[in-house]
């Protein structure tokens, strides 16, 4: 894997990984391969396997709830059925926004509508408060685009006006299967288009919503009503909650509220329902015949660089195992996932953590009641390894007939999820709720919870491992869950409390050292050119922190070491973000996410720390030199 052309003190991410790249192929159903893609694939694959053998009967997984993920398997793979069937398990959704003529017609329906998984005008759901993390409540923000971001939609994009040319021609041959005449054909996917560009200029952008905890906007249901008419959205909340409709909704969008008349009213109310009826055809397609399954996918495939579809059976696969992702889960972690592993991670975890609180006692810019509640937060982090104990009683709610066409069942399913989170509303927060399930690649931290997740399936290779070294784990897992306890402490997180309760517990001086800081590391990452395109360091800000914060504290263990190995600590670094994407993906994510490109997390990060130039006799005569008065380590 690694390139012995490329000196490691030039290109950490090359040295490493420059033999893999050369040769790697991504597969043809995927944007990617390496790293965290790879896991996934073979995590899949297996599970694709163990699928196979329970929809045959050769196998069972002990867990009841999995029934029903196997025959919504077996739904997918009766392509016989879905050819037969065509468009027409979704002509009455279609007549039926077709009949809504006038806005009160549609406030009559909107309550069902919402169930049923149609755009409306505005979005709605149900999250924990972030002021007091015991409770929940009702968000309300403005509808989705069909482009990735509102940057997309600048006169001089050219990439925004080419995927529009492709999501166009995209429609305009799913309409064609419709009853609707071709110049209703046609209408209709102007008024999309427009009604979209009206959107464009009302919702928050990427970077905007990189700041999440601006989301919370308390606001009057009245106030909002005023706002949204003429959508009724106190008469939808009447019929979702009787007479415990909240009063105070938690406006996540404030702009796309209070400037609702910009894309809906009565003047465009007919390019809304266009567009409902646009977006309801093309999100049903998944689900029915397989060429309109493909036709509806060809957006993505060209947003994405990816190909070809996945094989019918990964299909089937990737679709059950996202409606029952919980079960599905546990199935994996109480297979896969080996306790001797579930112990040594836990204790690597308290190791990071207990690491973490020194680093605080011994941070120089902190006054010491910060301090202290720094550490107060670190001792109460949650710890959520491998997969749920049990599984909640609500996934034997999610059933079905199994004598229905595809798309109704999951119409069913999707307005049984989404009723079961709207009754979330007036119930207390549910702690012991995961996030992620167990067959995930990937770990994360809930500031609303002040818990880390670290699914089974990223406990492997080459983030953790049993045969690897301390040194190697600690450079991989260990630096990934250093990541994740950073984002307590990252510029969204710091505004959360121990509790997960929004609320300021720095001194004035404190934060504004922080927030300094802060903008060193946005600095240190913005503008670096990539692709063609350039680096965001304001998108990727917190990604960065997280980075910065993971890698310093488990520097700091491999100090407590018997026998460190700072240069396999680095390069299995390296390995763990090793990745070959499409260069469409590429582009996405550099304008949508708010991770660093990969490369970048790899040659950026250990630049900032002692460690590495001792490791490899870096001196500033090589590229992966930084000044010291430039390093950071914030925490």
């Amino acid at each position: 894997m690694n390139d012995s052309t490329v000196r490691i003190q030039d290109d950490l991410y090359e040295a490493v990984n420059g033999e893999w790249l050369k040769t790697a192929v991504i597969p043809d159903d995927r944007p990617t391969t390496g790293g965290f893609s790879d896991l996934a694939q073979a995590v899949e694959k297996t599970m694709m396997a163990d699928f196979s053998d329970f929809a045959e009967g050769k196998k069972t997984s002990g867990i009841p709830e999995m029934k029903y993920a196997v025959a919504l398997y077996k739904k997918v793979l009766d392509t016989e059925r879905r050819n037969r069937e065509g468009i027409a398990p979704v002509l009455p959704l279609l007549e039926r926004l077709r009949s809504i003529k006038t806005p009160d017609e549609l406030n009559a329906s909107a309550a069902e509508l919402l169930l049923q998984g149609v755009d409306l005008p505005i979005r709605i759901s149900v999250e924990d408060d972030m002021e007091d993390a015991t409770r929940h409540s009702l968000i309300v923000l403005g509808p989705d685009l069909i482009l990735p971001d509102t940057t997309y939609y600048a006169e001089d994009n050219e990439s925004g006006k080419q995927l529009l040319a492709v999501y166009s021609d995209m429609a305009v041959r799913v309409l064609a299967y419709t009853p609707l005449s071709e110049q209703e054909q046609k209408q209709y996917l102007e008024d999309t288009l427009a009604y979209d560009a009206l959107i464009a200029g009302k919702v928050k952008s990427r970077l905007e919503w990189s700041e999440y905890y601006k989301c919370h906007n308390p606001m009057d249901t009245d106030e909002v009503a005023s706002y949204t008419a003429p959508f009724d959205i106190k008469k939808v909340l009447r019929e979702l909650y009787g007479e415990n409709a909240p009063e105070t909704l938690i406006v996540y969008d404030p702009k796309a509220i209070r400037e609702m008349n910009g894309y809906f009213s009565e003047e465009t109310f007919e390019r809304y329902l266009h567009w409902a009826y646009v977006k309801a055809l093309l999100n049903a397609t998944e689900y029915l015949s397989e060429e309109l399954a493909t036709l509806g996918k060809t957006f993505f495939r060209v947003l994405t660089g990816v190909a070809a579809d996945p094989t019918i059976e990964k299909q089937a696969y990737q679709l059950a195992s996202m409606t029952y992702y919980e079960p599905v889960g546990v199935y994996y972690g109480r297979t896969y996932f080996g306790e001797e592993a579930k112990r040594d991670v836990v204790n690597m975890v308290r190791k990071i953590i207990e690491t973490y609180k020194l680093r605080m006692q011994k941070n120089t810019f902190l006054a010491e009641e910060t301090k202290a509640m720094a550490i107060r937060k670190l001792s109460t982090i949650e710890v959520k390894m491998g997969y749920p104990d049990e599984i909640k009683p609500f996934w034997s709610t999610l059933v079905f007939a199994e004598g229905d066409p595809l798309l109704p069942i999951m119409t069913r399913l999707s307005a049984i999820r989404m009723r079961h989170t709207l009754d979330k509303l007036h119930k207390p927060v549910d702690r012991t709720e995961w996030v992620m399930p167990g067959h995930i690649v990937n770990a994360c931290y809930n500031p609303s919870a002040n818990d880390i997740t670290f699914p089974a399936a990223i406990l492997q290779k080459p983030f953790y491992s049993l045969r690897q070294s301390v040194s190697e784990n600690l450079g991989g897992i260990g630096a990934v869950i250093g990541h994740e306890i950073s984002h307590a402490f990252d510029n969204n997180g710091a505004k959360f409390d121990e509790n997960g309760n929004l609320k300021n517990w720095w001194t004035e001086a404190d934060f504004r050292a922080f927030e300094n800081l802060t903008r060193d590391m946005v600095e240190q990452f913005d503008g670096i050119e990539f692709h063609g395109g350039k680096v965001s360091g304001e998108l990727t800000v917190s990604e960065n922190i997280a980075d910065n914060g993971g890698m310093g504290v488990t520097l700091e263990i491999m100090h407590t070491l018997p026998n460190p190995d700072y240069p396999a600590f680095f390069k299995n670094w390296a390995r763990v973000w090793c990745e070959k994407a499409k260069e469409e993906y590429i582009q996405v994510l550099l304008t949508i996410d708010v991770h660093s490109p990969n490369v970048l997390r790899t040659n950026m990060t250990p630049r900032n720390f002692r460690e590495w130039y001792e490791a490899f006799d870096v001196t500033e005569h090589d590229q992966m030199y930084l000044a010291p008065e430039k390093r950071i380590s914030i925490w």
